[in-house]
């Protein structure tokens, strides 16, 4: 339960730094590009997203994430059929 919450955590982090980069690109207009939180803020949003994919490799390779699409049905019914 706790992977779920980090991967939800680091979305919401995820769009929250996305948006303070739209606020930057707006204010920081006016100073003729001598500001450096733009950048800052693809940075943190580039760390954010490489942990967020981490994360997620983790769980799906760790069986803690899996898939319950209709397409993935054939699969789960070939572990689930018992021998």
């Amino acid at each position: 339960m706790w992977l779920k919450i980090v991967i939800v955590l680091l979305f919401v982090a995820l769009v929250i730094s996305l948006f303070t980069g739209l606020a930057f690109l707006f204010q920081d207009r006016e100073k003729d590009g001598k500001s450096r939180r733009l950048w800052n803020a693809l940075t943190v949003r580039l760390v954010l997203a490489a942990l967020l994919i981490g994360f997620l490799i983790y769980g799906v390779f760790t069986g803690q994430l899996g898939s319950n699409a209709p397409w993935d049905a054939r699969y789960q019914s070939e572990i689930t059929k018992p021998n």
